[in-house]
């Protein structure tokens, strides 16, 4: 079972991760996850916090030289800006936020639950699902996450290279919008207001048969939908189609299946769909093709013009605290997005393949390929006896 856990605040000396699981006998890309955690940090829109950070692992155990030893894995994060013991209890909470319902539920002050439930958790997620993309390298599997709307200006894919994507400030495929999106940043800005999008992430390469239909904890999509559902902010999930499915017919919605010669290695033995509209999952089970998985993040309800709220102690009306924040963090949405998709979809991979190391994993996905292709030939050849 590949899980991980997380630990730390916002302002505290660091954020820990721990993660459990995962295969020996993998190198460590260190760069790599360095790469996307500067991803994380960058986008147009964001505020002086990522500035002050830069967002470096540090890899404490589970490894030897470089290479995962099959031990839980330590990932450490430092914090530059850790001052939390510095830091003022705001006196009125913020709507939208943890503040108000956290204060309450923990019985403390408000800094002490919104520091951990600040966004800068996801740093974390994004290291250990750029570790868990590591390993899905290892078997064919990619994942790649981009912008497809950001203050309600809608940016189609126009191409998935990760050049394009890596060119825009605001991490879409369209950089024919991008300057709409820009200006729309900087307006919201000026009026002290913030903005949300939609962010979408493609997982290419998956096998047919990651997840199960047996129970409703073991679906694939429920389980991606889980993890991205956790991320701060976001407030709608959706595969394929999504709701856009609900306001069809069926024959609109279904895809059909058609079949043609492959080569042997195929991962989808020669099926195919014209249409992707389940968006590579069906009945909680991948089916081979890509799996499309789309966020709707909303606008972060810390604004710089402040917005009602009443005073802890005497009840007052008061504007709410502000804590330093981003104009937008939708680019930023789409590289965390991207990660914890990611690190479903390894933990997947490990257990329909159960092995503690690599080569076990590989081992075992090209026995349970043969073990399909034997099962397609005997169980439905047509000279088969009653």
């Amino acid at each position: 079972m590949l899980r991980y856990l997380t630990a730390g605040e916002s302002h505290g000396p660091a954020l820990t991760a721990i993660v459990e699981g995962f295969p020996s006998g993998i190198v460590i890309d260190a760069e790599f996850i360095n790469r996307e955690l500067e991803r994380r940090q960058g986008g147009y829109g964001r505020g002086k916090r990522q500035t002050l950070e830069t967002d470096r692992i540090i890899v404490e155990s589970g490894t030897y030289h470089g290479v995962t030893t099959g031990g839980p894995i330590t990932i450490r994060l430092i914090n530059n800006d850790a001052k939390l013991e510095r830091l003022q209890e705001p006196a009125s909470p913020r709507g939208g936020h943890i503040d108000l319902a956290g204060s309450i539920n923990y019985q403390t002050g408000i800094r002490q639950v919104l520091e951990r439930a600040s966004a800068r958790e996801t740093a974390l997620r994004v290291a250990v699902g750029a570790l868990a993309r590591v390993l899905l390298r290892e078997v064919g599997i990619e994942v790649f996450g981009y912008v497809r709307e950001l203050g309600g200006i809608e940016a189609p894919p126009l191409s998935f290279e990760i050049e394009v994507r890596d060119a825009s400030p605001v991490y879409t495929l369209n950089p024919e919008v991008d300057p709409r999106i820009v200006a729309a940043i900087d307006a919201a800005k000026g009026a002290g207001d913030t903005l949300g999008g939609i962010v979408e992430a493609v997982v290419t390469g998956c096998p047919i048969g990651l997840g199960s239909h047996a129970q409703w904890d073991r679906k694939l999509d429920a389980r991606l939908a889980l993890a991205v559902m956790s991320i701060q902010a976001i407030k709608a999930v959706e595969l394929g189609l999504g709701i856009e499915a609900a306001r069809r017919p069926g024959s609109k919605v279904m895809d059909p299946i058609v079949h043609k010669a492959t080569d042997p290695d195929d991962r989808r033995f020669g099926f195919r769909r014209p249409t992707n509209n389940a968006g590579g999952i069906e009945g909680g089970t991948s089916n081979g093709e890509p799996i499309v998985v789309r966020a709707a993040k909303k606008p972060i309800s810390t604004l710089a013009s402040r917005g009602p709220s009443v005073n802890m102690v005497t009840k007052e009306p008061q504007l709410a605290a502000y804590e330093r924040s981003d104009v937008c963090a939708v680019p930023a949405a789409s590289v965390i997005v991207e990660n914890v998709v990611a690190f479903e979809i390894a933990a997947a991979v490990v257990e329909k393949y159960v092995g503690t190391s690599l080569s076990a994993i590989k081992t075992a996905m090209a026995a349970m390929h043969e073990l399909n292709r034997n099962h397609l030939k005997n169980e439905y050849r047509t000279d088969k006896s009653s």
